[in-house]
């Protein structure tokens, strides 16, 4: 391992910062935990990105039914697709990564679909959120870029983990600041025989010099062939008003368009931005409100003709955290002629019909309820500035 990268400064200084191992293979596992854009998701899919989670470090893998865990994985992420990416690190000055690493993720990946239940997966990924202070929802939320539904989202996010499980859809990652030849020519043919299982490598360099530190990832594996034979899934769409409505007009009519069309442009004028979403299928827009600390949102439009009311986000945000006040906002939306939402939503995301909207005074009631509530967050924070 020696070479060198070279940063040109200001005044036309050129640094040398030198190739140099990891003081130990800890060092590495933790630039991963802490910095995963080091695992080159662009690189691994081009077209969309791969994007990650981590679930946690140190994973127990069992080799039977009720075991508590016969091997440990370095770490175990999710990408956006909700596939498990399975990641060993070793350094290239360790013997096993030549031939034993690769066994050894190959017990891991077969035994990990078979005994691996969701909801350990799912428990491991709140219970470390929650350790670093993260709301396990938001992060989840924030790998899939969307603002929508969050019950719905993360419960419908889930259940494609386990599906991807359950099929064998998972993500095999050797990470080392160098892969030997003779592990990078097994990556290969793994990769390019497996289906719909992906084996790759990524060597993450290590560049120093004068206090400066460069890390350096580069995927290794992923041959034409390859890539060609399992294809690439289809990116994400990032919709816009113009989109939103065209799918609205095809799959609900234009009456449920018109009514869209006069609430975004009624909400371009309260809120403080619009969100747009980036579903495969439904499109959507989110207006947000950003007041005290918070990106206030009350309700969300999809292209399924539903209005998602965020009754359940309100609920450990003040002055919606009292029962009380999300009753109130409840008997103001059901203030809209044909709304009558029961009170057990006040802790849920109920919808409400677009269609329900474009008739009548219905739109200007569902304006005024949500005027209401937004006036009543202002008053709380102005009140705390005052006191």
């Amino acid at each position: 391992m020696s070479g060198k990268i070279y940063l040109l400064r200001e005044g036309e200084t050129l640094q040398p910062l030198s190739e140099q191992p990891y003081a130990s293979e800890d060092l590495l596992q933790s630039l991963l935990a802490r910095y995963p854009d080091l695992l080159a998701g662009d690189q691994i899919q081009t077209s969309d990105p791969r994007r990650w989670l981590l679930v946690s470090r140190e994973v127990p893998i069992p080799d039977e039914d009720e075991s508590a865990g016969r091997w440990s994985l370095d770490h175990l992420f999710l990408d956006q697709d909700a596939i498990p990416t399975l990641v060993e690190v070793k350094r290239s000055n360790d013997n096993r990564i030549r031939r034993e690493v690769i066994g050894q993720m190959l017990d891991y990946a077969a035994n990990a679909v078979v005994y691996w239940p969701v909801e350990m997966v799912r428990a491991k990924f709140e219970a470390a959120s929650e350790r670093d202070g993260e709301d396990p929802a938001e992060l989840i939320l924030a790998l899939l870029q969307t603002e929508g539904n969050a019950g719905e989202i993360v419960e419908a996010f889930w259940a494609k983990v386990k599906t991807n499980l359950q099929a064998g859809r998972i993500r095999m990652v050797f990470v080392a600041d160098e892969i030997p030849q003779e592990l990078r020519r097994v990556i290969e043919f793994l990769n390019g025989q497996m289906d719909p299982a992906e084996v790759i490598g990524v060597e993450v360099r290590q560049f120093i010099g004068e206090g400066l530190k460069t890390l350096v990832p580069k995927v290794i594996g992923q041959t034409a062939l390859a890539q060609q034979a399992k294809g690439t899934s289809q990116p994400s769409r990032r919709w816009d008003e113009a989109t939103l409505l065209q799918e609205l007009t095809t799959q609900h009519g234009p009456e449920a368009a018109k009514a869209a069309k006069d609430l975004v442009a009624w909400a371009a004028r309260i809120f403080d931005r619009l969100w747009w979403g980036a579903g495969k299928q439904y499109g959507s827009v989110v207006p947000i409100l950003q007041l005290g600390g918070y990106k206030w949102r009350f309700f969300y439009l999809s292209t399924d003709a539903q209005i998602y009311v965020y009754f359940q986000y309100l609920q450990d945000k003040p002055p919606f955290d009292a029962e009380e006040k999300r009753l109130q906002f409840l008997n103001k939306v059901n203030l809209i002629p044909g709304v009558r939402l029961p009170k057990e939503v006040i802790t849920r995301y109920p919808t409400i019909s677009l269609a329900s909207l474009a008739k009548g005074e219905a739109l200007e009631r569902f304006q005024e309820a949500i005027e209401w509530a937004i006036s009543e967050v202002r008053g709380h924070y102005s009140r705390n500035r005052s006191g």
